[in-house]
């Protein structure tokens, strides 16, 4: 048996569990600010880390690190055989990205709010919708916006764009694909939104600047306050080109490719 505080663990032959229901993961140990969401059949690896009532936590599917409290341990399983990212590339990735997008609309029709570290629903963050709509269709993104900007191939720099006289919006919404990604942000990259087509994306956004919840806005049509807004801080469009694995792919670098024919 694994002790840990007044806690029993039974030990797992993989070192890795199976979260039995739905658990909520924080950003301290002191258990009040939510991290993320670990949903039922997820993999946690426990490090040994601890502090107070609560233990470090790593997710295996994306890698990201938030703090479990001491009581959850009990909605633990054993996992008997260890977690294998399957590795999905982008031609299967094309091919679902109708089920993704219904995934993000299905959604919206559900009464939401938004949730900081939300992506089990029906209240979400934005990476945690973008993330979760993804990992529906076996599809795992990093967990947070700006993780995964640096993961995705970009196709569109905007923000090297968009001070140019001669950018055209029109032009630029030609490099998008239905099931990009739309990354924004002032001083980093804290937004993300999932592009729909003709020239609308689907989001997750707050209270003070956005919508509280799920909702369509657009990069075409500036009249709303709400997309105006966010267009304003649009830095990058995006490609999920494959599935994520913690162990095979580093955060540590972005793959940008600008699109010359944006400076007409």
């Amino acid at each position: 048996m694994t002790e840990t505080a007044a806690f029993s663990l039974p030990q797992s032959p993989t070192g890795q569990f199976v979260c039995q229901r739905d658990l909520d993961l924080y950003d301290q140990a002191d258990c009040q600010t939510l991290a993320t969401q670990a949903a039922k059949g997820r993999r946690l690896c426990l490090t040994e880390k601890q502090d107070g009532e609560a233990i470090l936590v790593e997710q295996c599917e994306d890698g990201y690190t938030a703090w479990l409290p001491l009581a959850s341990l009990t909605d633990l399983a054993p996992a008997t055989k260890s977690y294998q990212a399957i590795i999905v590339e982008w031609e299967a990735i094309e091919a679902r990205i109708s089920q993704i997008i219904n995934y993000g609309l299905q959604a919206k029709d559900q009464p939401n709010h938004y949730l900081w570290g939300g992506n089990i629903g029906p209240n979400f963050d934005c990476s945690g919708l973008i993330q979760a709509a993804f990992a529906s269709q076996g599809i795992w993104l990093p967990r947070d916006s700006y993780q995964q900007a640096a993961f995705c191939e970009t196709v569109l720099d905007v923000r090297a764009a968009m001070p140019s006289a001669n950018f055209e919006i029109d032009s630029a919404l030609k490099q998008l694909l239905p099931g990009d990604l739309l990354f924004f942000g002032s001083q980093r990259i804290d937004h993300v939104g999932l592009y729909l087509g003709n020239g609308n994306y689907i989001h997750s956004s707050g209270k003070s600047k956005g919508r509280n919840g799920i909702g369509i806005d657009s990069l075409s049509d500036l009249s709303d306050p709400i997309s105006h807004a966010y267009f304003q801080g649009w830095w990058y469009g995006g490609r999920v080109m494959q599935s994520f694995d913690p162990q095979r792919h580093s955060l540590a670098t972005t793959n940008i490719k600008v699109n010359t024919d944006l400076l007409k």
